[in-house]
């Protein structure tokens, strides 16, 4: 064993981090790009799906599905906040030369989430008719969004642990697997949508069921390739639980408390948009299902970049994690200049898709044109919660997630519905972002600064974290 800096030790023989060298614009490009071909194939696949829902001539059907939708948000929330954890304590972890590390942290992740699914999964069940009427939905909505909530939010902890597997994937640098995992699940259900909906006539039963299949196959394609090419997972055991219950819980619960806030922002939305109709909760059901496709590599991106900062910040290589920042903030503005222009040339078919009219069709005209801008605000909050996440500080995605879905959305979607009515409410919600977009923006540099041993202290950050694996045992 020879030492490094700190308290890490590495050994000579082992595998060398993927993202500590090599131009970090092609890891951000390479990796976001990667990542987002899957996550683009389940997207569009749920944008597909709204088009054969409204064919089956029911609005009530594409209302229930956004209804639904903002539930399913939440527990999926849960995952993605697992998955993060699972994603910055492996990349550390390896970034420090610690494989057995990274094993036990991957194990901890998925059996502390796979429980805590399973308990949300039940809740959920249970009480679906009462969160679907939180959200303002009455009548025949509120009978098939309970419904098609129930179809599918028993597959929560399966979508937990395809998830988690994801996240060691591209902890690994294996950004190519992690995309067949999503890549398989969107195909399947694409295939097996149109065949349950119309051939077996299940409507919109027919939809749910094909996402449940969708994730089954998701958590195949990611699970065999971490326990067989990466032998990713190591059996647990009380004293590896223990050890690992702290540093889980300090990343997966302000991850998963980060995560769980976006939900939170939509049902507010979702509400305040019910006052103004169906037609109204169509369009923000519909941009719900357009936004994430065309936005993907923007999702993809937070997850990308993690593992990148997280290896380089496990090797202590600190200009190396700036250096990932700055090409991550270029990268976004590039690709939501050049997507947003695309909306706006495509408004037309994408209306006529849906075959939009009324309140419709006047919100998804907004969406694709000047709000698609705002997304680049969006983009820098992904991108500062992935560099709170891997330098060991968690809680400020929970801190800047909440601000935004709460104090920078309830006010200002209320402006908006006053003085525009259901546009001003997409108008405030995206106000509220670019705020706390700026917020986010200058804490990420503080956080940078203040981890770094060769740059001025300040007594902003009093508890400056180099450990990353101190509280394990050795």
């Amino acid at each position: 064993m020879r030492p490094i800096q700190g308290n890490y030790t590495i050994t000579t023989d082992a595998e060398e981090p993927v993202f500590i060298h090599g131009s970090l614009k092609r890891h951000v490009s390479v990796m976001s790009f990667t990542a987002s071909i899957g996550l683009m194939s389940i997207f569009a696949v749920d944008f597909v799906d709204m088009i054969f829902i409204g064919m089956l001539g029911n609005a009530a059907l594409a209302a229930a599905v956004g209804y639904a939708g903002t539930v399913l948000f939440f527990t999926t929330s849960i995952a993605i906040g697992f998955s993060i954890a699972a994603g910055s304590l492996v990349a550390r972890a390896l970034g420090a030369r610690e494989a057995q590390e990274a094993r036990e942290y991957a194990s901890s992740v998925l059996l502390i989430g796979v429980v805590l699914a399973v308990f949300i999964a039940a809740a959920v069940f249970t009480y679906a008719p009462v969160l679907i009427q939180l959200l303002g939905a009455t009548g025949e909505t509120h009978e098939l969004a309970t419904r098609f909530l129930r179809i599918i939010v028993p597959s929560m902890p399966v979508m937990v642990i395809a998830m988690v597997c994801s996240a060691v994937l591209r902890a690994h640098g294996d950004a190519k697997r992690a995309m067949y995992a999503t890549l398989a699940a969107g195909v399947v259900n694409a295939i097996i949508d149109p065949i349950l909906i119309f051939g077996f006539k299940l409507g919109l039963d027919g939809a749910a069921l094909a996402s449940v299949i969708a994730r089954f196959t998701m958590l195949y394609v990611a699970v065999m390739p971490v326990i067989k090419k990466y032998d990713g997972l190591a059996m647990p055991t009380k004293d590896s639980l223990r050890r690992d219950l702290a540093p889980v819980a300090n990343i997966a619960t302000p991850a998963v408390l980060a995560n769980v806030a976006t939900p939170v922002g939509a049902a507010l939305v979702t509400r305040e948009m019910a006052r103004y109709g169906t037609d109204a909760v169509a369009g923000m059901a519909i941009i719900g299902r357009l936004t994430p496709l065309a936005f993907a590599v923007l999702f993809a991106l937070s997850g990308a970049v993690g593992p990148i900062i997280g290896q380089n910040f496990g090797a202590r290589l600190f200009d190396r994690v700036r250096g990932t920042f700055s090409a991550a903030m270029q990268f976004i503005f590039v690709y939501v200049v050049f997507v947003s222009l695309l909306l706006y040339l495509l408004r037309a078919p994408i209306a006529a898709a849906f075959d939009a009219s009324g309140q419709t069709l006047m919100l998804l005209t907004l969406f694709c044109g000047p709000l698609a801008l705002v997304y680049f605000f969006n983009g820098i909050i992904f991108v500062g919660n992935a560099t709170f996440n891997n330098l060991g500080h968690a809680s400020y995605s929970t801190y800047i997630n909440w601000g935004k879905n709460t104090i920078g959305t309830w006010p200002f979607i209320i402006a908006g519905a006053y003085l525009g009515g259901a546009a001003g409410i997409l108008i405030g919600q995206a106000a509220g972002s670019v705020l706390f977009a700026i917020i986010s923006l200058w804490l990420s540099k503080k956080v940078m600064d203040n981890q770094d041993p060769d740059k001025p202290k300040n007594p902003f950050e009093p508890h400056r974290r180099f450990h990353i694996l101190h509280s394990r045992s050795h």
